[in-house]
C-alpha cells in the first residue's frame, strides 16, 4: 500500500449541507433540551463535523411556554442584569422569565452552552424559538424530529 487512500475531510461554508429541523417543547426538561439543540445547532451529530465551521441544523423551538423547569430551579436561580446605569442591577428567576419571554429563556439557556467567540454568536442566529405551536418557517420544509430520540 504506496498510498493512502483515506483522507479526512474538513467541511466548509460551501460543502456543508445544512436542514430545518423542528423541536417541541412540550413538558421536557428545560437543561436536557438545551443541551441537545445546542448539539444540533452546532453539527456535532453529523458525520463531517468541522469545529471551526457552522456545520449544524438550523432549529425551530416550538411551544417554549410548556417547557419543565425541575426541582428548585424555577425559584431559587437568579439570573443578573446591568443596565448601565447607578443601581440598575435587575435580577430575574427562570420561572419569572419563562413567563415573561419564554423566547429569552431559551435563547440565554443554549447561549450557554454554545462557543464563546465568534462562532458561537454565529451558530446563535440559527435557533428560533416560538412560545405557540405556529411557527412562520413553513416554506423551509422542516422536519419534525423527537428529542427524547436523540442521545
Amino acid at each position: 500500500m504506496d498510498t493512502l487512500s483515506y483522507k479526512t475531510i474538513s467541511a466548509n461554508k460551501a460543502t456543508v449541507n445544512k436542514e430545518w429541523v423542528v423541536v417541541d417543547a412540550t413538558d421536557q426538561p428545560l437543561g436536557r433540551m438545551g443541551s441537545i439543540v445546542a448539539k444540533i445547532l452546532r453539527g456535532k451529530y453529523k458525520p463531517n463535523f468541522t469545529p471551526h465551521v457552522d456545520c449544524g441544523d438550523n432549529v425551530i423551538i416550538i411551544n417554549a411556554d410548556k417547557v419543565k423547569i425541575t426541582g428548585n430551579k424555577a425559584t431559587d436561580r437568579i439570573y443578573l442584569s446591568y443596565t448601565g446605569y447607578p443601581g440598575g442591577q435587575r435580577e430575574i428567576t427562570p420561572g419569572e422569565l419563562l413567563k415573561k419571554s419564554p423566547e429569552k429563556l431559551f435563547k440565554k439557556v443554549v447561549k450557554g452552552m454554545l462557543p464563546k467567540n465568534r462562532l458561537g454568536r454565529a451558530i446563535l442566529g440559527n435557533l428560533y424559538v416560538y412560545a405557540g405551536a405556529e411557527h412562520n418557517h413553513a416554506a423551509q420544509q422542516p422536519k419534525q424530529i423527537d428529542i427524547n430520540s436523540i442521545k
